[in-house]
């Protein structure tokens, strides 16, 4: 009898919000065995390095999905070696690639590209090139869902469902609907990787040094999935 091929061992950049997850869930599909998921912090530890979500709502999402996460606290400055010591460190535990969700920006790409060469690891990519709308729409199709938990644009977006509306509404500006640089950013609550869905509340609407941001303070998983769209995984 033929072996059946071990499965690659990756870890997945994290932020919390749809790009990460919908990279998460092809590279899944793709046949990676994502085993951590990265998550880099501020350096004081108290809100996720680009979305400004508090950590322990990542770790519902890790808690949901059922794959452990590894959380970092590093400064701007410091973000490249805390980075590529925590990969180093999973390096040791069989990780032999990363999946990240950068769509378009060549110089997120150039910047993954030269890390995971430094680190000699894979650089898994999922959604660099597709068209925007096809992303935002695959994601709402898969059973993806999501707030908006960060915004430069309305302060009205903040708490409003990721979904087909809301998509209508972005296509009325001039930027990429995926919000690729940083017009809005996303914390994903259900979907086709999650076992359990995330129930958020406390919520409050803060704004700081142009940007609004959504300031979740309570969070709970829910006992069972209400979603019965069934997954590909």
């Amino acid at each position: 009898m033929k072996e059946m091929k071990e499965k690659k061992r990756v870890f997945c950049s994290w932020s919390g919000g749809k790009d990460s997850s919908l990279a998460c869930y092809k590279a899944m599909l793709d046949g990676f065995d994502v085993s951590h998921l990265l998550n880099l912090l501020a350096e004081d530890g108290k809100r996720e390095r680009a979305h400004g979500t508090r950590p322990f709502l990542l770790k519902l999402q890790s808690e949901a999905i059922g794959i452990p996460m590894v959380q970092v606290n590093a400064s701007w400055e410091g973000y490249e070696s805390k980075f590529k010591q925590a990969v180093k460190e999973l390096k040791l535990e069989g990780v032999e690639g990363g999946v990240f969700g950068d769509i378009d920006l060549i110089e997120h790409r150039e910047w993954v590209e030269r890390v995971c060469s430094d680190l000699e690891i894979e650089p898994i990519i999922p959604l660099w090139g597709l068209d925007p709308e096809d992303i935002v729409q695959e994601f709402i199709e898969e059973g993806f869902e999501a707030i908006v938990v960060a915004t430069r644009i309305k302060e009205e977006w903040l708490g409003r469902r990721f979904d087909e509306s809301f998509i209508e509404e972005l296509k009325k500006y001039n930027f990429h609907l995926s919000g690729e640089s940083g017009e809005y950013h996303t914390f994903v609550v259900d979907g086709p990787i999650f076992k359990r869905r995330i129930k958020v509340s406390e919520l409050e609407k803060v704004h700081v040094k142009g940007m609004w941001f959504l300031d979740i303070k309570g969070g709970d998983l829910e006992n069972s999935k209400l979603s019965t769209k069934s997954s590909r995984l």
